[in-house]
């Protein structure tokens, strides 16, 4: 028997890197910026509170105050313990002991207990595609007492904690048992964590504020430092109020006078006049950006046909749309874009000259003819609540009909763009064909954690393709003995993507947040809201 004690495990490659305008009149706010109350504007209404159910970027913000999670993520991509003291492994990794910090707490009172971070796994595992993969190579995970969970795996899996510690797409949240319990594909009834703030359920006005809480019985860990997702969770504000004010240059009017103190996503023309204003710094925290895409329903014609995905995607000309996103200045975007994050290990030049010449509509619309489109209905959803995405279905939808196509353009809120895609009935159903989006770079970076490229077909995410040789190649990923064998798969995977177009790329984007200068220690990765002070 052979045991190891795993405290900081290094991501690498196989650890998953490898893992505005003047003049505006100021809203009104519901409480002016204070000491003691962080004021921040999302940028979109906060629709969805379980972070099982979607992967939309808010709810993960919002999860990361409510939530903690078993292991977290540093900028240098190291596994780092949290909820966990640490792990454990024995008998050649097939075991996987994991005991719990002293003092962890619910927001209800009651203790975290290995049974309920036993549930949330299981809960997790069903929706997550990293999840998927660790369930299917566990014979049995089980708590052992109160304070230990334990895996005894069907072969080793050395990448368990950073599975369970991923900061992108579906988190590993933890939460009581009898919450976990509830089924994956339907939203818990309460919003029960034990991370350092309390959601305040009666507080929340949906299209209007959500308010959170410091928790006095969080107990941060007492080594490391703050960084990602990592290390000590320190609450220094006493509340945290989100504020959703839908037009942006009334956003921005309020941080300049000071009556909110973080605007998330300020709109891109409106970056100039931030950038004058002495007491607003502007950063972009996420370094690894955001990489647009328009997702086909490969369920229903037109685009259940590979050829008819082909012919649009061959339409696309990334600059169209990362123009539309990010503005006239080419720092904020980058195009030539394939299916993983520029300047990751899976990245490769692969498949990447179709994004060498413009496109001719005339021979794209004969392409889109011969592939066997026939007049039918396209329905596409564009959240017109969210500028950058509004922008991406904007451009997707002019490209369509130029090409031909008969569209439904349907703009709606955020919330109604996440619940409707999860519908898998035929468009003139309630269903849909096409929906914009984006990941973070962080969820591309290798295929492990990546939901858009699984091809597992009805446990696939919204827009359910089915591929065997994805599959396949995502299973040799996880095989790999070394970083050229890895190499060698993500770029064949890259080369299947561009024939089967699982989804359409259409550019990588960076965009900055804006905030008052008196707040400090802000960390990058995404919004998250412990070690943030006010100087």
């Amino acid at each position: 028997m052979t045991t190891s004690s795993t405290h900081s495990q290094k991501f690498g490659r196989r650890h998953v890197l490898a893992a505005l305008t003047a003049g505006c009149a100021a809203p009104s706010i519901a409480r002016a910026a204070s000491d003691r109350v962080l004021n921040f504007v999302p940028e979109s209404d906060l629709s969805v509170l379980d972070p099982i159910w979607t992967t939309t970027g808010i709810t993960q913000s919002h999860a990361y105050l409510v939530y903690d999670m078993l292991f977290g993520l540093n900028s240098r991509y190291e596994v780092q313990p949290q909820m966990a003291a640490g792990a454990v492994t024995e008998n050649g990794g097939l075991i996987w002991r994991i005991p719990l910090r002293d003092g962890l707490r619910f927001h209800d009172g009651e203790p975290v207990l290995a049974r309920d971070c036993v549930a949330s796994i299981q809960r997790w595992g069903v929706r997550d595609p990293f999840g998927q993969t660790l369930l299917e190579a566990t014979d049995e995970l089980s708590a052992l007492d109160d304070r230990t969970l334990q895996f005894r795996l069907k072969r080793p899996f050395p990448l368990l904690p950073a599975a369970l510690g991923k900061p992108v797409a579906t988190l590993c949240a933890i939460m009581p048992e009898r919450l976990a319990r509830t089924d994956p594909f339907t939203q818990v009834s309460e919003v029960i964590g034990s991370g350092p703030f309390r959601f305040l359920a009666d507080e929340r006005v949906p299209g209007a504020r959500v308010g959170y809480a410091r928790f006095a019985d969080y107990r941060p860990r007492e080594d490391g430092v703050a960084d990602w997702t990592s290390g000590p969770k320190v609450a220094h504000f006493d509340r945290v109020e989100w504020t959703v004010i839908a037009d942006p240059a009334t956003a921005a009017a309020a941080l300049r006078s000071g009556e909110i103190d973080w605007l998330e996503a300020p709109q891109v023309d409106l970056l100039p006049m931030l950038r004058q204003q002495r007491h607003i710094e502007l950063k972009v925290i996420n370094t690894a950006g955001r990489l647009g895409f328009l997702r086909p329903n490969h369920l229903h014609p037109p685009f259940d046909k590979a050829e008819v995905r082909r012919a649009l995607l061959a339409a696309v000309n990334q600059s169209d749309f990362m123009s539309a996103v990010s503005g006239a200045d080419p720092a904020l975007s980058r195009t030539g874009v394939g299916f993983f994050t520029p300047g990751s290990p899976s990245a490769s030049e692969e498949g990447l000259d179709i994004w060498s010449h413009t496109p001719s509509l005339a021979v794209s619309r004969q392409a889109i003819a011969a592939a066997g489109y026939a007049g039918e209905t396209v329905v596409v959803l564009g959240p017109g609540d969210t500028p950058t995405l509004r922008a991406i279905s904007d451009v997707g939808v002019d490209l369509m009909q130029k090409l031909g196509m008969k569209v439904d353009y349907q703009v709606v809120d955020w919330g109604t763009v996440v619940s409707r895609r999860a519908k898998k009935e035929a468009p003139q159903q309630g269903g849909w064909n096409v929906f914009p989006g984006y990941w973070t770079g962080l969820d591309a970076i290798n295929p492990a954690a990546y939901p858009p490229l699984r091809g597992n077909g009805d446990r696939a995410w919204f827009g359910w393709p089915k591929s065997p040789r994805l599959e396949e190649l995502r299973n040799a990923w996880l095989a790999a003995a070394d970083a050229n064998a890895a190499e060698r798969v993500t770029r064949e995977m890259q080369r299947v993507a561009f024939e089967e177009v699982p989804f359409i790329p259409v550019g990588q984007y960076f965009g900055a947040t804006a905030y008052n200068r008196s707040l400090q220690g802000v960390l990058t990765g995404s919004p998250l809201f412990w070690n943030v002070r006010r100087a």
